[in-house]
Formats: structure tokens, sequence, C-alpha cells
């Protein structure tokens, strides 16, 4: 028949205090794996900042749908816009800033000069897409030669692109009139015939991209050299406009067009919680992994880095996808339990033999006092055998023994142990006798 720990004890105050013993162990092993999931493996935090893009671009709508599915698990993401891929860099660098996650254009940066920071993965394409009024630019873009070009704001990726893309073609900055225009401002001056070109980097689905595409008079130019760019750029992808894909009633565009791109990454300090890194990812998965024009469903988000590193649990979750509590349990309750199943083998290493052990220890407690009642038995045996005690020596002995038969009486032990009690004594007795005989 299975015994419980608490029949391994006798009842009355050994009873009591073995078990307080063992609650006391228990409560200070739970007590230290709190301390050390504390100390060592902190709580995710429930706040978190996030570095995006101009207000209305494709990185700042993005953040809005970050926004919405980490809010469900219990952890605010606050927005902050900046003026382009520069600008979250240098957030992301700054240790000070309180930025830990935010979207980086490939070619930004490298490893070497950007230490402290991981990817999570490539998101979506950038396509940099060349939009004109008046002549087309050409195979070569002579056509733009002393025109007005808008290439971006100061401090963005679409700038930096096209400066180092013009550069390497033999194109400086007297070519033509290089303007610092958003997006949104480049597509209203170029519509009102304020520029001549925008050179504009944002996904297909942009406000801006539709619309210019639709506007009569405004053209869309391929890129010269794409073949020869990607080979030279690995972060650059040649992508196809299908003749027609913006609007097929009036054929717009006319024809087929080449555009480069580059991939966006999702970036975070390396320090961030893993938990939170999970919960970007699994957020990442559901708003990029539909299809679109340029990629197949799935496509997106991707273990493909240009510049950073993929954090380690980017790398777990391209491989083998949540970790296996994330996925049944409530973010907050699977983060616990995770960090609490890091210690259960070590404790369960220590809770293991400490159960075999108490009960041994406990029983050997009661042989020895067993055996101490033995020892003083036999020190008064020692005396019998001695020279003749006279009548207050006899009556000393005899009163001895009462007390040691008295204690011996009221000892509590195991029931495996009674017989020794019992044993015990009889031997009692038995010099008792010897003592009635001096």
């Amino acid at each position: 028949m299975k015994t419980k720990l608490r029949d391994h004890f006798p009842p009355g105050p050994p009873r009591r205090f073995a078990l307080a013993v063992f609650g006391s162990v228990v409560a200070l092993v739970v007590l230290g794996m709190w301390a050390v999931v504390s100390l060592l493996h902190p709580l995710p935090p429930r706040t978190l900042v996030m570095t995006t893009g101009a207000e209305g671009s494709a990185y700042h709508e993005f953040g809005k749908r970050y926004q919405a599915l980490l809010a469900r698990e219990g952890v605010e993401l606050r927005l902050l816009s900046s003026a382009g891929d520069l600008d979250n860099l240098a957030r992301l660098r700054d240790p000070t800033s309180g930025v830990s996650v935010g979207f980086l254009q490939g070619g930004i940066t490298r490893k070497r000069d950007a230490p402290g920071l991981a990817s999570l993965g490539s998101i979506s394409y950038e396509p940099l897409w060349l939009f004109y009024r008046g002549a087309a630019p050409g195979p070569r873009l002579a056509g733009l030669h002393g025109r007005r070009l808008s290439i971006g704001p100061l401090g963005s990726g679409t700038r930096v692109l096209a400066l180092e893309l013009f550069a390497r073609s033999g194109i400086d900055r007297r070519f033509a009139a290089i303007l610092p225009l958003a997006p949104e401002q480049a597509a209203e001056k170029l519509l009102h015939g304020d520029i001549d070109a925008a050179l504009i980097s944002t996904a297909w689905e942009s406000p801006v991209v539709q619309g210019l595409l639709a506007a009569p008079g405004i053209g869309l130019a391929s890129f010269p050299h794409t073949d020869a760019y990607v080979a030279l750029y690995p972060y650059l992808t040649k992508l196809l406009v299908p003749a027609g894909v913006g609007n097929l009633a009036q054929n717009r565009p006319p024809a087929n067009v080449e555009l480069l791109a580059t991939q966006a990454s999702l970036v975070v300090q390396k320090d961030l919680h893993p938990a939170i890194q999970y919960l970007l990812l699994d957020a990442a998965e559901q708003i990029h992994a539909g299809p679109g024009i340029f990629q197949r469903a799935g496509r997106f988000p991707a273990a493909e880095t240009f510049d950073l590193p993929l954090s380690g649990e980017a790398r777990h979750f391209y491989k083998s996808g949540r970790p296996f509590l994330q996925r049944y349990l409530p973010f907050w309750l699977a983060v616990l339990m995770d960090q609490l199943l890091i210690l259960l083998i070590p404790v369960a290493g220590v809770l293991y033999p400490l159960l075999r052990i108490m009960p041994a220890v406990y029983n050997w407690g009661m042989q020895q006092r067993i055996f101490r009642l033995y020892r003083e038995l036999r020190a008064l045996e020692r005396e019998v055998d001695g020279p003749a005690p006279g009548p207050p020596g006899a009556a000393d002995l005899v009163a001895r023994l009462e007390r040691l038969e008295q204690r011996a009486s009221h000892l509590q032990v195991p029931v495996t142990y009674a017989n020794m009690l019992y044993t015990l004594r009889n031997h009692i007795a038995f010099v008792r006798a010897r003592l009635s005989r001096v």
C-alpha cells in the first residue's frame, strides 16, 4: 500500500516539528526560485517604444498594426514618428532614447557600426519609384539633367540610397536641382508642376504611389541598369511592375517597369526581453505574411538579413515557430511558466533527494533518542555491577532508573522502531531486578 509522507512520522510534537521543517524548506525553495526569476530573468516590460517613420508613411501604418496586436497581449506599444531611417537608426543606437524596436531600410548600417542591435528579419519590399512629368528620364536618366528632382528628406533612407546610386552612375549633386521633400509633399508638388521628378521609396499600397499612378501627365520610369545594381549591392532586389497593373482600362503604366527595391527589417536592441521579441515576431507574421503585387503569401517575414545579424529568438522562431507555452497559454502566464520551467530541473534535483532523505534522517533521530536512553541505562548497569552501594546510593539508583523508565514510556517513535522501545523497557526491568538483589 502506498504511504504518504506524514505516515513516516508519529503523531504529536515530532511530526509537527518534521512537517514544519519540511514546509520551511519548500517555502525557501519557492522564494529562491522567485528571486532567481526576478533577478536573472525579469518579467518582460509592459510598455515598449517603437520608432516608425513620418505620419502617413508605410512604417507608421505598420506601427499602428503592431500596436493593436500587442495591445491584445497586454503590452502597450508607443509609436514615435521620425524623419526616416537614419533617425530610426540613431534612436535605436542611443541607449538613452527609450526606443527598443523600429524599422530600418536595408543598406543603412552594418554590424560593426551597430553592435547593440539585432534583426528580427525582413518584413517587406521597399520599391524605389521614379515618377516624372514631361519628357522621360531616358536609359541613363539624362532627361533629368538640370531639372527639379526630389530624393527624400534629410535623414531618410531614400535620400541615402538615391545619392549612393547616383554616385555609382557618375551623377553628382550638380546634375539636377535636388530637393529634400517628404513623399506626400513631393507628390503634391509633382502633380502641380512645381518639380519635375520624384524618387519615392514606399510600399505599393501607399496612397502616394496609387495617386501618382492614376494621375494624368505623370509617368513611372524604369531605373537604369537594375541588374548591375543588384549585383553590386546585395541588399537590393529587382522588381517588375507589369503594364496596366495600375489601371487596366487606361493601361497605366503603358509598359513593364523595372524597379530597384530594398527590404525593410524589424530591428530591436539585443537586450530586449526574449518574450517581447517572440511577440513582435508573431505580430510580424500576422501583418506581413499576406500576398502582394511583388510577393507570394508567406514570403515575409523572412530570416534574411543584410546589415545586422538575426537575434537568437528570431532564428528559433523561423526554425520552430513560437515557444510551446506561448502557443497555448495567455502571453503573461506563458512567460511566467517558461521562466519557472528553467529552474524546474535543478529544483527537482534538490527536492527529490530531500524528500527521500528526510524520513531517513527523522528515523535516525528517533534511533538516537533510543540509543541515548540505552547509554544512560548502560551507565546505571555499570554502577550496579560496581561496589555495593549503601542504602542512600541504592535509593538514588532506583530513582534514576524510574525516571529513565518514565522517559522511555513517553518516548514517541515510528512504529517500525517500537520493538526497540519495548526491548529497552525490558532491559530496564532486567536492571531493576538486578538492583533489587543488591
